[in-house]
């Protein structure tokens, strides 16, 4: 890859690597000059630029990162699209991340254009929460880096062992003397400990701290759950002290005891026809983090813990709290891990069509289905969180053209006034946990689940991406995604052009995401417009059809 001074009148298709401030405008770094953008440098006096150009041995970072994160993204993973290089995974639900941490040393060797960073291995992950994320560093990497890189990454994909409804019972040995809040307290501790990672307490028993008694509740409770939990009134010191002993006694084998985990050290870990039996430590009648934590979730997640797994928890096993370092039952803020933003398409679908004379114009066939249910079914394949269709003109048969389909509707009773309309009933119409929404047109057929994914990959209000707009060839397009911050703002908005002043009015926090075709600049407003489109579909029937893609029956 070249990078470097480059004359600006021969810079179309450069790339451009750092930010130009011109009088009203910004391209950002990164941007893939055009003709006009190297006209309005000129025209700014702007005669040298410092860009990079891609060679023939060289992958586009994002393309790059793209098959990055589709080598890596294993079971029960979502991986998204790619922007600037980045590529972040997710889990898909809760559970346990399984990698290896060599193989992700091996990705991070072979160059240092190519990386990834990975939440440790082992760590228990809630649903949407990011687990790794790529990032190819500068503009383009050379391919033979690259598929080395990609070798590596097949060999150990990154994975989430999900969390499977489980049940158990629980054991508490008693000592003449011993306060009854004390296990009271015990149980209420272990059955939020349980229900934080699916695993349900179905019973309790309390016998006295003896050998027989307690292989007697062990045999009677072992067929009612997944696993059986043993609270000793005393701790465990030796294999051949009492709650090992009364395992034994009652059939079951004693896997391993110990841990090199702090809080934690003194576990006990052992079977019986097949199902785990865990002697606690004292630790766990504490809610804070612990060597009985790191147990049970791989058990709730149904991987397998023997001897050795729990010999490997040294590392990164010393979770004692020191008195020197604040804790969230002190008042500590406490961090909430990176999840993926909650994202919903709002399709407008509420125009009367004026310009194209007593037709309506979304339920014209396109793709052998109405106009408006190619666009939301485009909307539906992106993976948003929701998609609320706005309604207004003929909505009963817009809304029977698109029955069936998984989404909400609402009614705009004033789409006479304009699209502003629409679009501040689409708005309010959003729920509390939404971050974001893309507004989009359903006169815009061509627009892609591909070009949704994009917009959405680029979406960062915190890297200064609050609203998310497509280009093509520099020209700003729809649809486009706005942070929630942006709604209460767009509730407001008024006549027939939407919220397009706040692009102006907030261009710091505008990022425009370069796509590969017209699609984004190209709505159908006339009868010449749909009889172009019309034309395409037309077109591209006979081109398969000549080259036989068409199945004709036997």
């Amino acid at each position: 890859m070249f990078f470097g001074e480059i004359d600006t009148a021969g810079a179309a298709g450069a790339i451009l690597a750092h930010s130009v401030k011109l009088d009203g405008k910004t391209f950002k770094k990164g941007r893939v000059l055009g003709a006009a953008d190297v006209h309005t440098l000129l025209q700014a006096d702007i005669n040298k630029i410092v860009g990079a150009r891609l060679e023939a041995h060289d992958v586009h970072e994002d393309a790059a990162a793209e098959q990055l994160g589709a080598v890596l993204g294993g079971a029960h993973v979502t991986t998204k699209a790619p922007f600037t290089g980045r590529v972040n995974l997710y889990a898909d639900a809760p559970g346990v991340l399984c990698l290896e941490p060599h193989a992700v040393h091996m990705i991070n060797s072979v160059h240092e254009s190519i990386t990834i960073a990975t939440l440790p291995p082992w760590t228990w992950v809630k649903a949407r929460q990011m687990i790794a994320t790529i990032k190819v560093i500068p503009f383009a990497v050379a391919r033979a880096n690259l598929e080395l890189t990609l070798a590596h990454a097949q060999a150990a994909p990154v994975s989430v062992s999900p969390m499977r409804a489980r049940t158990a019972v629980l054991i508490q040995t008693t000592l003449p003397g011993m306060r009854a809040s004390i296990l009271d307290k015990t149980v209420r501790v272990l059955e939020a400990r349980l229900g934080a990672i699916g695993i349900e307490l179905t019973a309790e028993r309390r016998v006295a701290h003896q050998v027989g008694a307690t292989a007697a509740a062990v045999t009677a409770l072992a067929a009612d759950a997944d696993m059986i939990l043993i609270a000793g009134a005393s701790a465990i010191v030796d294999r051949r002290d009492v709650v090992p002993s009364a395992i034994e006694a009652a059939g079951g084998e004693v896997v391993h005891f110990g841990m090199p985990v702090d809080p934690g050290n003194l576990i006990l870990l052992a079977r019986r026809n097949g199902k785990p039996v865990l002697g606690l430590p004292g630790c766990a009648r504490s809610p804070a983090l612990n060597g009985v934590d790191l147990v049970l979730q791989r058990i709730a997640a149904g991987l397998q813990v023997d001897s050795a797994a729990i010999m490997q928890m040294g590392v990164g096993g010393l979770l004692k709290e020191f008195s020197g370092r604040p804790t969230p039952r002190a008042g500590e803020r406490t961090v909430e891990p990176v999840t993926a933003p909650k994202v919903a398409a709002v399709v407008l679908a509420a125009g009367q069509s004026r310009r194209m004379g007593a037709v309506n114009k979304l339920l014209v066939e396109v793709d052998g289905q109405a106009m408006v249910v190619t666009a939301v079914k485009q909307a539906l394949a992106s993976g948003f969180d929701s998609v609320v269709v706005v309604t207004g003109h003929e909505s009963e048969r817009v809304r029977t053209a698109l029955a069936g389909l998984p989404v909400a509707f609402q009614h705009n009773p004033d789409f006479a006034d304009g699209l502003s309309t629409s679009l501040v009933t689409g708005v309010r119409a959003l729920t509390n946990d939404i971050d974001a929404a893309v507004v989009c047109l359903a006169d815009m057929p061509r627009v892609t689940a591909r070009v949704l994914e994009r917009l959405v990959a680029a979406y960062d209000p915190v890297e200064g991406r609050a609203i998310c707009v497509p280009t093509w060839h520099g020209k700003r397009g729809n649809p486009i995604l706005w942070d929630r911050s942006f709604f209460a703002q767009i509730a407001e908005v008024a006549g027939d052009i939407g919220a397009r002043h706040l692009l102006g009015e907030y261009q710091e926090q505008v990022c425009e995401v370069a796509m590969t075709d017209a699609a984004v600049v190209s709505d159908i407003d006339s009868p010449a417009d749909l009889q172009a489109l019309l034309a395409q579909d037309d077109a591209s029937s006979a081109a398969s059809a000549s080259r036989g893609d068409e199945v004709k029956p036997s």
